[in-house]
């Protein structure tokens, strides 16, 4: 069966454009609501939390049990979904200063971690967030950083959980493609043996 990759749709404007570009390294992926994850498909390799338009104090925030899911498969969260991790582990959120809009440069990384795994220094970034993460607990390790975020990016000690504040499925985060990859490829271990043709190809001896 063909393996793939899980985004838990959280309300970002850019899920779809998150699709796109996990298509787009030859990679099966499915986007389904934010607590809809379909326990027992052993096809699944990963798992991607999207974006939202809400804060994660908001009481009509979408939130999700994440402990079903942690240690049985890799996650990366994306700005709201790096802070739903961090908030859910007794991390701190906080409304930022000033809207963090626009484009930043990673002035800071862990050049040794595998989600950085070829990136440029001092990366281009696109942050779209109106929260910031202020606090993490002692077992997060903050790997990148920007002049105005602190924490742009983390790991989990332990665990194959990485978190990042930007959004790396946006054309204007210059090695997002990369980060992209090394997530699905090199964490993942997804083998890019997908396309649409194969797909159609599939299904259709399926419904044979």
């Amino acid at each position: 069966m063909q393996e793939k990759i899980i985004i838990l749709d959280f309300g970002s404007q850019t899920t779809q454009l998150i699709g796109r570009r996990v298509r787009e390294l030859d990679t099966y992926c499915e986007i389904l609501p934010y607590n809809k994850f379909p326990y027992g498909d052993e096809n699944i390799k990963g798992v991607i939390l999207s974006g939202s338009p809400f804060s994660v104090y908001d009481d009509k925030a979408f939130k999700t049990d994440l402990s079903s899911i942690r240690g049985r498969y890799p996650i990366l969260g994306i700005c709201y979904g790096a802070q739903f991790i961090a908030y859910s582990d007794g991390g701190t959120v906080e409304p930022a200063q000033s809207r963090e809009y626009g484009r930043a440069r990673l002035s800071r990384f862990c050049k040794d971690n595998v989600l950085f795994e070829n990136v440029r220094e001092n990366s281009q970034v696109w942050m779209s967030h109106g929260d910031t993460i202020t606090a993490i607990p002692d077992y997060f390790k903050p790997i990148a950083s920007t002049d105005e975020v602190a924490i742009a990016a983390y790991q989990i000690e332990g665990e194959k959980i990485w978190g990042v504040q930007f959004h790396p499925e946006v054309f204007h985060t210059e090695d997002g493609m990369q980060i992209l990859r090394n997530f699905v490829v090199s964490i993942c271990g997804c083998k890019q043996d997908w396309s649409p043709a194969s797909f159609i190809e599939t299904t259709f001896s399926l419904l044979r």
